[in-house]
Order: C-alpha cells, then sequence, then structure tokens
C-alpha cells in the first residue's frame, strides 16, 4: 500500500476516533463510520453506512465494542469488499470470533487481526502495542501509525495473545484493588502503601491502576475477561468479572477506578 490506498474506518469509540484521527493525519484517503454519527464530527468523508464506507476501499479497519458488533457491522459489508482489500479487525474479540469472521469474507479479502494494547492517551500519540496475526506485510505501514507491532503468526494469534495479556492486566488491577482494601483493614496509608508498590515487581500493574489520563471501561474490561473465561477453565478471571460487574456505577469509569469500589 502507498499513500493513495484508500482506507475505510469503521468504529470511531474511545480508541477507534483517535486511531482515525491519526490515518487522516498521515495523509491517508479517509472514510470513517460510526453508529452514532456524532463522533465523527471533523472527519471529512462520513458514509451513512458500513456498506458505503467500504466502498472501493484498499483497507479496511473495524474497532468495535465485542464479538457480536463486529459479526453485525462486517456480515453488513463483506459482499462489498473488492478482490485485494484487506480488513484489519482492531477489537478485542478473541480468537474464536476471529475464525468466524474470517468465515464471512469473500475470497481475495484477506483477514489481519491487529487487536491493541494501550489506552486512549496512547491512541492518540500512536503509541499502541499491536498484536498482528495473519499476512500483514502489506498493511505495515498503516499498522505502525497506530504504534508497534508485535507479529504473532497466522490469523487468530493476534487476538489470542491480545486476549491473554489484556485478562492478566484486568485482573492485576482488580487485585491491586483487594490489596488496598487489605491495606486499609490493616491500617496502613495509601501513600505508603503506593511508595511499596512502586518499589517492587508490583511496579508496573499499579502503575496502571493509579494511572491518570488512561481510559479502559470497566464494561469493556468485563466483556475481555468474559472472553478469556470461556476460552479455558479460569476461576479467578470468573470471580473477577462478578466483582467487575457487581458495580453497574462503575461501567463507564477507567479499569484504574474499580480499586475504590473494592475498598467499600
Amino acid at each position: 500500500m502507498d499513500k493513495n490506498s484508500k482506507i475505510a474506518f469503521l468504529g470511531l469509540g474511545s480508541m477507534g476516533g483517535p486511531m482515525a484521527r491519526r490515518v487522516a493525519a498521515a495523509g491517508y484517503p479517509l472514510t470513517v463510520w460510526n453508529r452514532s454519527s456524532g463522533r465523527a464530527d471533523g472527519f471529512a468523508e462520513v458514509a451513512e453506512s458500513p456498506a458505503d464506507a467500504v466502498q472501493d476501499a484498499d483497507v479496511v479497519v473495524t474497532m468495535l465494542a465485542d464479538p457480536a458488533a463486529v459479526r453485525e457491522v462486517v456480515s453488513s459489508f463483506a459482499s462489498k469488499l473488492k478482490p485485494g482489500t484487506v480488513l484489519v479487525e482492531a477489537s478485542t474479540i478473541g480468537p474464536a470470533a476471529v475464525q468466524e469472521l474470517a468465515g464471512l469474507l469473500p475470497d481475495g479479502v484477506t483477514l489481519v487481526d491487529a487487536p491493541v494494547m494501550g489506552s486512549v492517551d496512547r491512541a492518540a500519540s500512536g503509541e499502541l502495542s499491536l498484536f498482528v496475526g495473519g499476512h500483514a506485510d502489506e498493511v505495515m505501514p498503516l499498522l505502525k501509525v497506530f504504534g508497534s507491532v508485535n507479529r504473532t503468526g497466522a490469523v487468530g494469534t493476534g487476538a489470542a495473545v491480545k486476549l491473554v495479556m489484556i485478562n492478566a492486566i484486568v485482573n492485576g488491577v482488580a487485585l491491586i484493588g483487594e490489596a488496598l482494601a487489605l491495606a486499609d483493614a490493616l491500617g496502613i496509608p495509601e501513600e505508603q502503601l503506593k511508595r511499596a508498590m512502586a518499589a517492587s515487581p508490583l511496579a508496573g500493574i499499579a502503575g496502571r491502576a493509579f494511572a491518570e489520563g488512561a481510559y479502559f471501561p470497566v464494561r469493556l474490561a468485563a466483556k475481555d475477561v468474559a472472553l478469556a473465561a470461556d476460552a479455558a477453565e479460569l476461576p479467578i478471571a470468573r470471580a473477577i468479572h462478578a466483582r467487575l460487574t457487581a458495580y453497574p456505577e462503575a461501567a463507564n469509569e477507567d479499569i484504574g477506578q474499580i480499586t475504590k469500589y473494592f475498598r467499600t
């Protein structure tokens, strides 16, 4: 691909919006679509439907909430894809859903799974980590607009690695919340505990739990943990999923904020 390659970007949520803006800033011809049109404000070419967005596209990027949304949207435009098009699936939907997605695509269309790791701040700055499965050589220039690329193997392996990684991170943040609850019970001041964590092997996950300017909503974290728990016998993940979904008022807060609910 080159800078004349036509890109369609579908899904302008918290992550998709800044990612699509990076595509526009890189100079690619870009058409966007989002279910709620208000999120498309500021983009030059806005399609009324997914099928309209992908007309004549060389590369289509989907960044949607969950497997059901991806299945619905891709089903609505798959027949419109021209031979040679590459579909880059950047959502977190797990390897089983990626394989199902492959079955929806017509002959001559290449599927690349490229789920991303990072929050909205890193999406805006182009510092995401991408786990990329499939024949992605052709779209590497575009993928690098989003951040660093980690090649994982065949189609579906990117989704698999992302699911392992995000499950560990979400579970870790939840456990930081329980550590804070234990510290409260033992009378340990919060700042003292934070300093101890920062100087320990917990530093990385504690840093995410206490991060400012990051945004990964609890509802999506719970969705990702549920996907992991459906893929393997993971009793800890199931217990944490139950805790994440026990506080509906936290659904749209950043995952780091779940720690305050664990302390009450």
